[in-house]
C-alpha cells in the first residue's frame, strides 16, 4: 500500500488509523520532528527585495510555470492557516494523533542572501516567534530556529541566543548556502559551536540547482529535495565534517533522500579509490551516527531505511502542513510489517524524546 498525505493543507478532520499503544497499554507518545511555522510579514517585507535572487522568473524556470502557479493559487492559501494559527494546528496534530510537534521554519524562510543587518532581523524574528508559540502550549510544541548560515559568525551568535535566552533545542538548515556547500570550511565556527553546544541540527533542502531539468512535473520536489539530501550529507562525510564533529546531532528529513539507500555504492568509492577516501571510516558507519526522518511514504522504504542505520536512528516526520507530506504516520508504520513493535514505539517517539531531551 502506498501512502499520501490528504492534500495541501487537508489534515484528516480525523485519526486515519488507529493509535500504536505503549508498552503500557497506553497510545504511544508521537513526536512529530517535521512541523513547519511561518512569519507572513517577513515574507512581505523582502519581496522584490534587489539583493534576493529567487525572482518569479528564476522560480518558473526552476520549477515550471504549472507548479508555481499551483503553488500561488491552491497549496500556499490552503497551508497558511496551519503555518501561522496555533489552534488550526492543535486540532490538526489530534486528528493526526501527534502529541508534540517540533516547529522549524518554512525552509523558503532561510533568506541566506540577505546582508547581515536584514539577516539578523529576520533570524530574530523567525526565532523569537517559534519560542512564543512552545511557550504558549509547552506540552505539544518544542522549536528549532534558524541562523544566519552565511554569515558564520553571526550564526554563532544566533545559536547561542536560541538555545540559551530562547530555549530552542537547534536550528533548522538547508543543503546549501547560497553556492557553497556545508562541506565549505567558512562553516567551521557553526559546526564546532553546534558541537559544544549539543544542538539539534535538522537538514532541510529548499530547492535543487538543477535549474529548468527538474521544471517538468514537479521533479524539483519530488526529485529535487532527494538528490539534495544526498549531495548534502555526502558533503557532511566526505568532506570530512562529522570527522571534525564527532557530536554534531544531525536529523535529516525527507528519510535523507536517495543516501541511506544506496549508500553502498559510497562505501565501494572509499574502499576503492584513494580521491575518494576522504574521511575516517567507511560512509555507511557515518549514517548510523545521524537521525532521519521516517517521510518515505511506503513501509517497505521505511523499512529499508531501519535496516541501515538502526530503529534508534528513525524518527517521525509528517512535513506539516504541506501538500507533500504524510499524514498517517501511525498507518505507516503498522504496516512495517518487518519491524518490532518495540521498534515502532521508538520511532514514534521514544528516539526523539531522548535526542530532544525531554
Amino acid at each position: 500500500m502506498v501512502y499520501g498525505g490528504p492534500g495541501p493543507g487537508q489534515i484528516p478532520s480525523h485519526l486515519p488509523s488507529p493509535r500504536i499503544l505503549a508498552a503500557d497499554g497506553q497510545p504511544q507518545r508521537t513526536i512529530d520532528v517535521h512541523a513547519h511555522v511561518m512569519v507572513p510579514s517577513i515574507e512581505q517585507e523582502v519581496s522584490g527585495h534587489p539583493d534576493r535572487p529567487d525572482t518569479p522568473e528564476q522560480r518558473v524556470e526552476a520549477m515550471g510555470q504549472a507548479s508555481c502557479d499551483y503553488n500561488a493559487q491552491a497549496m500556499i492559501p490552503n497551508c497558511l492557516p496551519h503555518l501561522t494559527d496555533l489552534e488550526v494546528r492543535l486540532r490538526a496534530m489530534d486528528a493526526m494523533g501527534v502529541d508534540m510537534q517540533v516547529l522549524s521554519p518554512s525552509p523558503n524562510q532561510y533568506h541566506y542572501w540577505a546582508d547581515p543587518e536584514l539577516s539578523a532581523s529576520i533570524v530574530d524574528r523567525l526565532n523569537t516567534h517559534v519560542a512564543e508559540c512552545c511557550a504558549a502550549h509547552p506540552q505539544r510544541l518544542v522549536g528549532l530556529g534558524t541562523v544566519s548560515l552565511q554569515h558564520p559568525e553571526l550564526a554563532v551568535r544566533q545559536l547561542d541566543h536560541a538555545i540559551d535566552e530562547l530555549g530552542l533545542k537547534g536550528i533548522e538548515i538547508s543543503s546549501m548556502v547560497g553556492h557553497r556547500d556545508l562541506s565549505d570550511r567558512t562553516f567551521e565556527p557553526f559546526w564546532k559551536r553546534a558541537d559544544e553546544k549539543g544542538a539539534v541540527l535538522f537538514l532541510h533542502p529548499l530547492g535543487c540547482p538543477m535549474g529548468a531539468r527538474l521544471a517538468p512535473g514537479y521533479l524539483s520536489n519530488h526529485v529535487g529535495q532527494g538528490i539534495e539530501h544526498a549531495v548534502a550529507i555526502s558533503h557532511l562525510i566526505f568532506g570530512g565534517v562529522l570527522d571534525r564533529h564527532e557530536g554534531l546531532k544531525v536529523v535529516a528529513a525527507h528519510g535523507g533522500g536517495y543516501l541511506p539507500t544506496y549508500i553502498g555504492r559510497a562505501d565501494h568509492a572509499w574502499e576503492e579509490r584513494p580521491d575518494a577516501c576522504t574521511c575516517r571510516h567507511r560512509p555507511s558507519d557515518y549514517l548510523k551516527r545521524m537521525w532521519f526522518d521516517s517521510l518515505v511514504f511506503q513501509p517497505q522504504v521505511l523499512e529499508a531505511l531501519v535496516r541501515q542505520v538502526g530503529a534508534s536512528r528513525v524518527v517521525v516526520g509528517t512535513d506539516y502542513p504541506f501538500d507533500m507530506g504524510h499524514y498517517d504516520i501511525h498507518g505507516l508504520l503498522m504496516e512495517a510489517r518487518g519491524l518490532s513493535m518495540d521498534d515502532k514505539r521508538a520511532i514514534l517517539g521514544e528516539n526523539l524524546a531522548t535526542l530532544l531531551g525531554l
